[in-house]
């Protein structure tokens, strides 16, 4: 199993985004150096998430790094242009001698569609077509496309060309079915992001997912699936879920407030790091665990941590993915190699 790191660049409130960056590339390279197989940088335009151009960030990485593999997660191309989008990814291929993916959503906020002059009433239009015209443009060579939202291309080349043969390009969901069929249907990745609730009640969407692949042809054994986590780990489990709830807390209610939520509160967040729940908080060992448990539902072939959630201190967020690269990992494909329910 492939296992990686997700970060939208959390911060505080008033803290500075260029420090913040300058710490996700300190997080970057250690991810790189522990054996991690990912990292990938989300998008977001709040106040209290730095990073808005992940591309921008993956190319610093890029320079950075030697054989970790780079990716969104997610880029926003309802509200984006596909053809800037390729460019720009192609360009982190280039740096990164063909390290570069694309992890393709709607988004779970909507400040970029008023942002670059959108429409939300054209939500899941805008994602269809621009989607179309991104794996149009994988294709190579003289793009002709014509839709309703973008004027249309004919006989026009674009550059650069990634430096792989075929970057891979994934479908990034929250748990919205018809998102889900999609990716099937056109036979892409599928990354389920599970960020509430029991855990198990996403296996309905990897079945979906399966179905969909089968459907038009697609060999579901073929074809990755992910699962991504809030995760944090620590030396002792005790201690990693304490280091993580204040940042917790202080995200989920700051995001319930907009969305009507009530406020979290900490035995709601002590019952989400239970065997069933959504969140992977522990020590090596129960984390591990967790992820195993998760494979015998979902059979995915990558699995990504979502360090950290929330605001946190930098120290703590560089143990947690030194601990997943060197302990959590191996645990991992040696519980999932043995084949013994965990």
């Amino acid at each position: 199993m492939e296992i990686g790191i997700t970060t939208f660049a959390e911060m505080a409130l008033g803290a500075d985004p260029g420090e913040r960056l300058r710490r996700v590339l300190e997080e970057a390279e250690l991810a790189d150096a522990v054996g991690l197989d990912l990292y990938a940088v989300g998008e977001h335009h709040r106040p209290d998430f730095a990073a808005s151009a992940p591309a921008v960030v993956l190319a610093a990485i890029a320079a950075r790094t030697r054989r970790i593999r780079l990716s969104s997660a997610v880029t926003v191309l309802s509200s984006d242009d596909p053809v800037r989008v390729w460019q720009q990814f192609a360009t982190v291929d280039q740096l990164s001698g063909g390290r570069a993916e694309i992890m393709a959503g709607r988004g779970s906020f909507i400040e970029s569609y008023p942002l670059f002059g959108l429409d939300l009433a054209d939500y899941d239009e805008l994602f269809a077509e621009k989607l179309e015209l991104l794996l149009a443009l994988r294709e190579g060579g003289e793009v002709n496309w014509s839709g309703r939202h973008r004027a249309p291309l004919r006989d026009q080349p674009v550059y650069p060309g990634p430096a792989q043969e075929r970057m891979p390009i994934w479908i990034a969901v929250g748990g919205t079915p018809a998102s889900v069929a999609r990716a099937g249907l056109l036979g892409l990745p599928l990354a389920i992001a599970i960020i509430g609730g029991q855990w198990a009640r996403f296996g309905s969407l990897a079945e979906l997912y399966r179905r969909a692949l089968e459907e038009r042809g697609h060999d579901p054994a073929a074809v990755p699936l992910a699962i991504n986590s809030h995760t944090h780990v620590a030396d002792d489990g005790e201690r990693a879920a304490d280091e993580l709830w204040p940042g917790y807390q202080l995200m989920m209610n700051r995001i319930g407030r907009e969305r009507g939520w009530a406020p979290i509160t900490r035995a709601q967040y002590d019952a989400l790091r239970g065997p069933e729940g959504a969140l992977l908080v522990g020590d090596p060992e129960q984390v591990a665990r967790k992820i195993a448990r998760q494979h015998e539902l979902f059979g995915h072939r990558r699995f990504t941590a979502h360090i950290s959630v929330g605001p946190m201190p930098h120290d703590r967020v560089l143990r947690s993915i030194e601990l997943l690269g060197a302990e959590v990992a191996p645990r991992v494909r040696a519980l999932i190699g043995a084949g013994a329910p965990v």
